[in-house]
């Protein structure tokens, strides 16, 4: 994934940042535990003292003389646990803190400079400029969905099933596709007119697999084809690199198809898309208000042959809820 020397030096100074406040925190904490108890400091003093002195006695290659210091950590590790355990702090409390666990928060998970999945998001956010998305899924997730604004009554006469079942359906497909994500690749397809929760339940899905550490990127179709434009005809450096990482995401999320000013161009660039990712087992979610008719006449034949065998297609119904909101 591309970025500018100043993008990179910008992520490395989050971690710095993510480390220096953890580190603060947990040291905040110590303080507070030795301010209760002064025996835990002393025995802090006495850990560091006699590892420096346990290492000299390796270089110095004194067999008898590192085991004796080893059992004395050990002692005072030990010590240092049941006191820790002894005040009223939930178990970890003292440990060292991370956003990350995989990575402890370097970016890396190992010395071969291998990227975490979270310095890989953070490029993603970075390159896409998508950090606002973090604040839209603090507030479209699965703990703010509602199923008040759904009709039980209002039935599909081909389904049979009311405006809340069809929902109801359409949100445990959501989990499953989330929990078969690592296994089973899969990909979604939700269709219906405005304001019936489509782009919601991809929000939904974001939320949970960007708090598992896959990369996700969101475009609104106007967005997607735009940058593949300037990349193709423009030939802007950052829409190029930006082609790569819309095949190789996790989940790429394509919101409001058919809002976009439709050629052949964005006609062949969207069967490629589809066509690229289902060859790579990568993931992918769309969105839109046009039915299946329309995508044929818009998109070709070809491009809903493979939509309608390789992905779930869910049409949702009912009344626009944001003027339910409004309204209420």
């Amino acid at each position: 994934m591309a970025l500018t020397n100043a993008q990179y030096d910008e992520i490395r100074r989050n971690y710095d940042a993510i480390q220096l406040h953890n580190q603060n925190t947990q040291q905040k904490r110590l303080e507070k535990a030795f301010a209760e108890n002064p025996r835990l400091q002393e025995i802090e003093g006495s850990i560091a003292s006699i590892s420096v002195a346990q290492a000299r006695k390796l270089l110095d290659g004194d067999r008898t003389a590192l085991d004796s210091l080893k059992k004395q950590l050990a002692d005072l590790r030990e010590e240092r646990q049941a006191i820790l355990a002894s005040l009223p702090y939930p178990e970890g409390y003292f440990d060292p803190i991370y956003n990350c666990k995989d990575c402890k928060d370097t970016g890396y998970v190992d010395d071969l400079g291998t990227k975490c999945h979270c310095f890989k998001q953070a490029i993603i956010n970075t390159v896409y400029a998508q950090s606002n998305i973090r604040s839209i899924l603090e507030k479209e997730n699965f703990s703010t969905l509602s199923y008040e604004y759904y009709s039980d009554t209002n039935k599909n006469p081909i389904t049979g099933l009311s405006d809340l079942d069809t929902f109801k359906d359409a949100v445990n497909k959501s989990r499953a596709f989330i929990e078969n994500f690592e296994h089973k690749p899969q990909n979604l397809f939700f269709f219906g007119n405005t304001g019936v929760g489509k782009t919601f339940l991809s929000n939904c899905v974001a939320k949970e697999l960007l708090d598992r550490g896959y990369s996700v990127i969101y475009f609104t179709a106007f967005e997607l084809f735009d940058i593949l434009s300037k990349g193709i005809f423009e030939h802007d450096a950052d829409a190029i690199a930006a082609h790569q990482n819309i095949f190789d995401c996790d989940l790429l999320i394509i919101d409001d198809l058919g809002t976009e000013l439709s050629n052949k161009f964005t006609t062949s660039q969207l069967f490629l898309i589809i066509n690229e990712r289902i060859l790579r087992q990568k993931s992918t979610i769309i969105s839109t208000n046009l039915d299946m008719g329309r995508i044929v006449d818009t998109y070709s034949e070809r491009t809903f042959s493979r939509i309608s065998s390789n992905y779930t297609i869910m049409k949702l119904s009912g009344d626009d809820i944001r003027i339910q909101k409004r309204s209420r």
